[in-house]
This record gives C-alpha cells, sequence and structure tokens, in this order.
C-alpha cells in the first residue's frame, strides 16, 4: 500500500481552501462589484456572506436640540 504520508493530505487541503474561496467569490461577485464602484467597503464575514457599509454614515451627526420658548 502506498502512502503519500501528511504531505499528500496537506496539498489535498490547500486544494480544497482554494476550491471553498473560489465558490465564496463567485456568489458574491456582483454584489462585491456593486458595493466597490459605489464607494462602499466590504467586509467577508464568513462563506457567502459579507457586510457592506457605506462609509458616508461615519460624517452623519445627530441634530442639536433647539430649546423650546417658553411664553
Amino acid at each position: 500500500m502506498y502512502s503519500q504520508g501528511t504531505k499528500g493530505l496537506s496539498r489535498i487541503k490547500s486544494r480544497i481552501q482554494e476550491l471553498i474561496s473560489w465558490a465564496d467569490r463567485e456568489i458574491c461577485m456582483e454584489p462585491d462589484e456593486f458595493a466597490y464602484r459605489i464607494g462602499w467597503t466590504v467586509s467577508r464575514t464568513g462563506f457567502g456572506a459579507r457586510r457592506y457599509r457605506d462609509p458616508r454614515f461615519d460624517q452623519l451627526s445627530v441634530p442639536r436640540r433647539v430649546p423650546e420658548e417658553v411664553s
């Protein structure tokens, strides 16, 4: 019986990781391209999952309260 040992096993694991990464990119390609095109940031949160964020949200501020006048 011929055994490839741990070198063969690590090669198989590496190839599986490549296939998983490829599948993940393929699944999310269109939404990612759209988000990049309009200037959003994209964070990968898991297989087939992304967090899209518009950086302009950081520029928003809470409006100041106007004191009510008592007559």
